[in-house]
């Protein structure tokens, strides 16, 4: 199992020395990976309606940049949008844009992906809100396209493309795509769209509560004609200070007994600067390798 670490895009701070340290000490100590989320805009908390979603008022880096900046400093760690809102983007642009990164990475992206909830992103950028999730199926076909073919050629309800391509490619052809789900909700459709579709899943689920929903992905796979062995897993495990090790160390085996093939430690507001992120997840690192 890869262990990776979710970059702590809303408390890690906007120094940009901080989030050099915090990458560093990551590569350094071997994680597999460094994954990062993503909001380009936040509205007004009056306009969300007591609904969960991002505000103005939480600081958060732009995923690419970011990453950009990371892989810039590191050597040897995976570079992971843990999610990237595609349909709030243009599908031509953020091909553009993830192949150069994976390019001058060495090839070292993962691209994670998802719809998002946030209409008041969807809003500032002009994209329809709408139909972002059949819109996102058919941008996922035309990265690939774009990531593996010189000159693409494709005719689709959203796309009309007359012998383009990218140059330069990326160094992976094609950068992998991995999806995302919302936190405790279960929407069939999208877990028949990753079955379909994806590289890998990037539930957000406790073990007994995933379960059943990964023998679903599987069939659903399997139905699309594809190896339902091929599909990543990855789950994500949040660390506070005061955490029992060995409640992390018990929730790594029981990830890894139903599957998954990574796990991220995510770390929060509990931790007052980069040195205290650092330390909890290199403590987490040794518990969990360990059990594992």
């Amino acid at each position: 199992m890869k262990l990776g670490a979710a970059f702590s895009n809303t408390t890690i701070g906007t120094d940009w020395g901080a989030v050099k340290e915090v990458a560093q000490a990551l590569d350094g100590a071997g994680f597999d990976s460094i994954a990062t989320n993503d909001h380009v805009i936040g509205g007004h908390p009056d306009r969300a309606g007591g609904e969960k979603v991002h505000t103005y008022d939480v600081a958060v880096h732009e995923p690419i940049v970011l990453l950009s900046f990371i892989g810039a400093v590191t050597s040897r760690v995976e570079l992971a949008t843990s999610i990237l809102l595609l349909p709030q983007r243009q599908t031509t642009l953020v091909a553009k844009q993830i192949a150069e990164l994976d390019l001058l990475s060495g090839g070292r992206v993962r691209l994670g992906i998802g719809v998002g909830r946030n209409w008041m992103e969807y809003e500032a950028l002009n994209e329809d809100f709408g139909n972002r999730g059949k819109r996102m199926e058919e941008q996922v076909e035309v990265l690939r396209r774009y990531w593996t073919e010189e000159l693409v050629t494709f005719q689709g309800q959203w796309h009309q493309l007359d012998r383009v391509g990218l140059n330069p490619m990326p160094v992976q052809r094609p950068v992998p795509i991995w999806m995302g789900s919302f936190v405790g909700a279960i929407n069939e459709n999208v877990i028949r769209r990753i079955g379909r579709m994806a590289d890998g899943w990037m539930p957000q689920f406790p073990p007994d509560k995933l379960a059943p929903v990964l023998d679903r992905l599987r069939g659903y796979a399997a139905d699309a004609g594809r190896d339902p062995a091929s599909l990543g897993i990855e789950c994500g495990i949040r660390a506070q200070k005061g955490d029992d090790p060995q409640t992390w160390a018990d929730l790594a085996v029981a990830y890894r007994d139903l599957g998954a093939t990574h796990l991220k430690v995510m770390t929060g507001a509990d931790c007052a600067n980069p040195g205290e992120h650092i330390d909890l997840m290199l403590r987490w690192q040794q518990a969990v390798s360990e059990a594992l």
